[in-house]
């Protein structure tokens, strides 16, 4: 008996390896069979994760450190020369993209996590639970986000929980909204009702039933959503109730270095610093939607 489990053990174990290599090469293949837009946004994608993860490493100077000369021009010492308080400017660019981009993951995985969990719970349900929590989501959808996210920031203080909570919750509606929609049609396939006649527990039929079953949009939209989470923590940060300094933030460096602009016909080089983290947040943005097009014109069974 042993023999012959160990020869079923290894028989297992072959197959896992060979599954294991066969989902590579279909990532390989259509990795290959990708567009250039899709290839340009993930080697966007890839080079912004890695300075964000290794930015202590990269970066020439600390986060915070102030040097003698505030608005310094680029120089060897200082690739971007200094801000408005002496701090080089290309050090503080690379913390920038760790602080946002981690903060705007952060942020967007929560904002999933609530509106994902609930419109799965109100697409089961679909009782009065369904109807409170569309019309709580109707509610908040109606007020604007940046104002409504300027108002809470205002009353709950601009700290990084407090920032990414806030914001989470305002997204998670749209969240919400999506996957209710795409779990409707899931919940009446009759896997869903055999489950349900089993007696499954409610976050079993979540997990295992419907969620896998809905995963291609949801990706797709936690791109989408990242983007303009993104986006909404730099504005509030460009409006000084985002990320509060000293932590270096791409939103905040633009307003802070502004007025460099105006002085363009003297110093051209330091006119354009302010415009660096407005392009490194644009780019970004435009990259990580190449490659949700692509992901979504993968998996919508679409063909050239």
């Amino acid at each position: 008996m042993s023999e012959e489990k160990q020869t079923y053990s290894a028989a297992g174990e072959v197959s896992m390896v060979r599954l294991r290599r066969s989902r590579l090469q279909r990532m390989w293949i259509d990795l290959k069979k990708a567009p250039p837009t899709a290839i340009f946004g993930m080697l966007i994608v890839s080079i912004y994760g890695f300075v964000a993860l290794f930015a202590p490493l990269i970066a020439p100077y600390g986060e915070a450190e102030i040097f003698a000369q505030s608005y310094a021009s680029w120089s060897a010492e200082h690739w971007l020369g200094t801000d408005q308080i002496g701090r080089d400017f290309f050090s503080r660019l690379i913390y920038g993209a760790r602080n946002t981009i981690g903060i705007a993951l952060a942020t967007t995985f929560l904002s999933f996590l609530i509106g994902g969990g609930f419109g799965l719970m109100a697409a089961i349900t679909q009782n009065w639970i369904d109807q409170v929590l569309s019309m709580v989501v109707n509610v908040l959808m109606a007020i604007p986000g940046l104002i409504f996210a300027l108002m809470l920031l205002a009353i709950f203080g601009s700290s990084t929980w407090g920032l990414i909570i806030i914001i989470a919750v305002l997204d998670s509606t749209r969240v919400f909204r999506l996957t209710r929609a795409v779990s409707l049609n899931v919940v009446v396939m009759d896997y869903v009702e055999a489950a349900k006649l089993r007696g499954e527990k409610l976050g079993w039929i979540m997990g295992r039933e419907i969620l896998p079953n809905i995963l291609p949009p949801l990706v797709a939209e936690f791109g989408l959503r990242f983007s303009f989470v993104f986006l909404t923590i730099a504005s509030l940060s460009f409006l000084g109730v985002g990320i509060q300094p000293p932590t270096a933030d791409w939103g905040s460096m633009v307003k802070e270095n502004a007025s460099l602009i105006q002085f363009a016909k003297y110093d051209l080089k330091g006119a354009i610093t302010p415009l660096i983290p407005a392009a490194a947040i644009a780019l970004l943005t435009v990259s990580v939607n190449f490659v949700v097009d692509w992901f979504l014109h993968k998996t919508s069974g679409l063909k050239e």
